[in-house]
Order: C-alpha cells, then sequence, then structure tokens
C-alpha cells in the first residue's frame, strides 16, 4: 500500500501548501502522511523512520500549524516579556539543527513574522542570548547548549507547546538523557511530545514512557529495510597500501559525481583529506573539532558543488542533506552498526541512485559481521581487476542473538562468567581505519602509558591462587636516593623533545 499523497490532501493551511509548492514538493512521503495528521490533532507520537525519509517536514509543517493557529486567535505578546518558544525542537548535533532550522524557514516562509532561533555549541553566547530574550516562535537546540542557557537562566521554556526530540536514540548514545530529561522537565507537562528513533528499543522506549502520555506508535521503515536505489559493496583489503589504492581507483571514475568518505578518527579525517588534496582532488575534512564557522562554510561549499570530495567523521555528517552525494565509502568503519545505515543513507537521496563502497580488512570482518547482522542482508563482496585482495576472503561467523557477546574461547568471562554485552561496541574488534594508524605512531598507546599495564589489568581465573601481599618495603629506596628516570633539561633551541632518560648513577643490575 502506497502513503504517497497530494499535500492538499494533509487539509493544510494554504501558507504551507504554498511554501512546499515552491520548494518543489509535490507529493507527501510515507512518514508524512502518516505523522503529520495526528500531530496536527495534538498527539503524542514515536515515529521510527530511516534517514532520507522526509522525517523533518513530518513535525515541522505540524509545528507550523501551531504558530499558524495562534496567529489566527490574535494572541498577543508584550513588548520587554520573554516568552521562550512555542516549540522546541532538541537534535544531536550542530550539523542536524542547522538543517532542521533552514527547514523550518523555507516551509515558513510564507509565515507571517515566523521568528527561528538556533542554539548550538561553537556559536558566540551573546548572539544567542540576544535570540532567546526576543519574540520567538521555534527554537532549535543542542541538549548541551541549551543546558547551559537554562542554568543561566537565558533560556525559558514555560510556553513550549511542542518538544520534538529529533533522532533521539543518537542524542542517547552521545549522553544526553540526563539534559534532555532536564529539559522536559522545563517544560509544561502539557506539551505535546513527538519523539523520533531509528529505534525504541532499550533507553529509547523507557524515555519514551517517561516523556510521553499515550503516544501513538508510527513505524516507517526500519534498518531491516532494503535500500533500493543504494547499491552496497565490500571490498576486502589487504593493508593500508591496498585500501588507498582503491580509494583512489573509486573517486577517480567518472560515476563520482560528489563522494562522503567516512573516517573514524578526527585525526584520521584531517589526515586523509590532506592526501586526496596532494593527489589534486577538491577535497575537505569536517570533524567535530573544527570551529563552527569553518564547518559552515565547509558544508555550503559542498552544497554549492565546489567540493568533491567530503571526509568526515559521524557525528559531524549526521545531519547533511545534499542529494548529488553519489558515493558513499567506508574508508574507516563505524563504532556502531547503527551508524552504517545512517551512513549509506547520505547518498540515493531524492529519489536518485547511490553507491554505498565499505573497505575492510580481516580485522574488520568483526564488525561487518554485526552490521550484517543488524540490517539483516548480506552486503555483497567486490573486487576490482587490477587490485584484487591476495589474502583469502575471511569467514564469516554465524550472527549470534542481538545484544549477547559471549567471551571468546580462553578468555574469561567478567561478572560471574555472565556473557559481556557493551551498548553496540565489540571492544575486542579493531576500530576501522584505526587500524592501520595513518602518519606513524600507536593511537592506542597514549604518550606516558605504562609499559606493563595491560599485564597488570588482565583478569585472573576463578582457580588461580590468589596473589602474594606486596610489601611496601622492598619497594621503597633508600632515603635520599635519586628516581631512576629523570626529566631532560632543556637544551636550548637545538634540544631534543623533553622526554625521560636513565639514571645511570645505579649499577644496571641494582633491582628497582
Amino acid at each position: 500500500m502506497s502513503f504517497d499523497s497530494n499535500f492538499a490532501s494533509l487539509a493544510l493551511s494554504e501558507n504551507l501548501t504554498r511554501a512546499l509548492a515552491d520548494a518543489g514538493y509535490a507529493a507527501a512521503t510515507e512518514v508524512q502522511a502518516r505523522a503529520i495528521p495526528p500531530a496536527i490533532a495534538g498527539r503524542d507520537l514515536m515515529v521510527a523512520s530511516s534517514t532520507g525519509s522526509g522525517k523533518t517536514a513530518s513535525f515541522v509543517v505540524p509545528a507550523l500549524e501551531r504558530v499558524l493557529a495562534a496567529r489566527a486567535s490574535g494572541e498577543r505578546r508584550e513588548r520587554g516579556t520573554v516568552y521562550g518558544p512555542r516549540v522546541l525542537v532538541l537534535a544531536p548535533t550542530r550539523e542536524l539543527a542547522m538543517q532542521v532550522s533552514k527547514a523550518a524557514t523555507v516551509y515558513g516562509r510564507h509565515v507571517q513574522g515566523l521568528r527561528v532561533a538556533t542554539v548550538v555549541g561553537g556559536v558566540p553566547y551573546p548572539m544567542q542570548i540576544k535570540a532567546l530574550r526576543g519574540p520567538l516562535d521555534i527554537l532549535i537546540a543542542t541538549p548541551g547548549r541549551l543546558i547551559d542557557h537554562l542554568t543561566s537562566g537565558k533560556a525559558v521554556l514555560d510556553k513550549v507547546e511542542i518538544l520534538v526530540l529529533d533522532e533521539a536514540d543518537r542524542m542517547l548514545d552521545m549522553g544526553f538523557i540526563d539534559d534532555i530529561v532536564a529539559i522536559a522537565e522545563h517544560t509544561p507537562k502539557t506539551r505535546q511530545t513527538l519523539m523520533y528513533s531509528a529505534t525504541f528499543a532499550g533507553d529509547a522506549g523507557r524515555l519514551a514512557q517517561q516523556l510521553m502520555r499515550e503516544p501513538q506508535r508510527i513505524d516507517v521503515a526500519s534498518h531491516t529495510d532494503t535500500h533500493a536505489n543504494i547499491e552496497q559493496r565490500l571490498h576486502w583489503v589487504d593493508n593500508g597500501g591496498h585500501k588507498n589504492a582503491l580509494l583512489d581507483h573509486i573517486l577517480t571514475t567518472r560515476e563520482v559525481e560528489q563522494a562522503l568518505v567516512f573516517t573514524s578518527t578526527q585525526r584520521d579525517a584531517d589526515w586523509l583529506a590532506e592526501r586526496l588534496a596532494d593527489q589534486g582532488h577538491a577535497v575537505a575534512a569536517l570533524h567535530g573539532a573544527m570551529p563552527q564557522g569553518r564547518r559552515n562554510r565547509t558544508l555550503t561549499a559542498l552544497r554549492r558543488g565546489e567540493l568533491r570530495v567530503l571526509v568526515a567523521t559521524d557525528v559531524a555528517a549526521r545531519g547533511i542533506d545534499v542529494p548529488t552525494i553519489s558515493h558513499v565509502i567506508n574508508y574507516g568503519l563505524p563504532m556502531k552498526a547503527e551508524d552504517y545505515v545512517h551512513r549509506i543513507g547520505r547518498t540515493g537521496r531524492a529519489g536518485r541512485n547511490g553507491l554505498a563502497v565499505t573497505l575492510a580488512d580481516r580485522g574488520d570482518s568483526h564488525m561487518i559481521r554485526r552490521i550484517q547482522h543488524f540490517t539483516t542482508q548480506r552486503i555483497p563482496v567486490a573486487t576490482i581487476a587490477g587490485l584484487e585482495p591476495k589474502s583469502p576472503e575471511p569467514r564469516m561467523a554465524a550472527p549470534r542473538p542481538e545484544g549477547r557477546f559471549e567471551p571468546r574461547p580462553g578468555r574469561p568471562a567478567k561478572h560471574g562468567g555472565k556473557p559481556f554485552a557493551p551498548r553496540g561496541v565489540d571492544r575486542f574488534a579493531p576500530r576501522g581505519a584505526d587500524h592501520f594508524a595513518p602518519r606513524g605512531g600507536d593511537q592506542f598507546a597514549p604518550r606516558g602509558a605504562k609499559r606493563f599495564g595491560a599485564q597488570e589489568r588482565a583478569p585472573q581465573p576463578r582457580d588461580a591462587a590468589p596473589r602474594e601481599p606486596f610489601e611496601r618495603a622492598q619497594f621503597e629506596r633508600p632515603s635520599g636516593e635519586r628516581h631512576a628516570f629523570a626529566p631532560r633539561k632543556a637544551a636550548g633551541p637545538g634540544a631534543k623533545p623533553f622526554g625521560f632518560k636513565p639514571n645511570r648513577s645505579r649499577p644496571r643490575g641494582h633491582a628497582r
């Protein structure tokens, strides 16, 4: 059954129907056709919808209808009084918040006197405080920055009529659950709540029960749905050099209109963008450590077509909606299987076809198996003539039940032998491009780390004999004796970096 319908059949205000037509939207998507009517009627909604399904309009349009209804009722607000927003939208990242803000402006272009403000990190506080003090219809914010304004008393949420949680599962994964609850407590209990999440299992479902009143459940798409317009490919690589050769070959094909390359770390994003720039690509990096102004300029250049390749991390790329992205390349694998679905959803938008390519080595087989188990789909393995892997394809183990991770053979289980179930992370599996450690150095060994720290922390078998208690006296030095290692002193401009050097004042055979 198709849920596509004309926006006119949703009984929207003429102002909104005209704005949607001006923006080129003639037919409503499934999530819009199913969510907009009950949202306008005032129902609390739990909406499970995949990225790229048009979910932003499904809550922005009802929010604008609420603003128009207030205008029609003749409601007046006295000058000099801070009323706060009528609609509050919480989003996990700055990019997604900016995308929602742009959608509200586009769909509300014919709403007279519409006032939309965005409160996110990386933007000076005075500008945001000024926006919060003035008349405000819709406020889009990230939880962390909004909490700052609530704590300082600059934000007022007493008049919020609609609370929207966009990508709630992502906000919970980022540790915002306490902030979300605190923000909700500052809003009226009579508010309407719209919650959008890829899944409502676990914390997302419990949060919905806490914040919502008899919500209507709308399941539009799930992570197990096939992406009909997105072709997926898996290339097994032998090493870092083989991976780079495959990436270079893919990016030089004519089919690439714009490519979004994902890395696992911010350092890898900078390194890879620099490497591709040296090869002549119009490329830029995008990650959370960049100033907001630079991130905005990078996204603007991407939308204008000035960039052909964008190298980004998961958090920074959340919310990117550029229809001309023809390729998504997983250079580094995500930390969570759910992020794979969000990654490939950046291509194949607006009815176009897209290609999602994953470059993985044998150490990534655990995450590949987790992704295939999560999506219940197998990623087709592909090769490129002349760049075939020399190593045999890894044998993929049968998927285990979701949420349970048995300890490896020979490894004693923690917590009384119970299966260890970290939230979406397999701590024993290498994580994407980090495994190759470009630019040298061990990424997993911080400077100054104890060499034998891992040995000291290793779990002991249940039947192992208890260790002998340490005698402090055998480790104490005689009075006045110098430490075995002494920090170097700066010796001028040509001095070596600060570090530690052995103190040769002791005999080499002296026990430490």
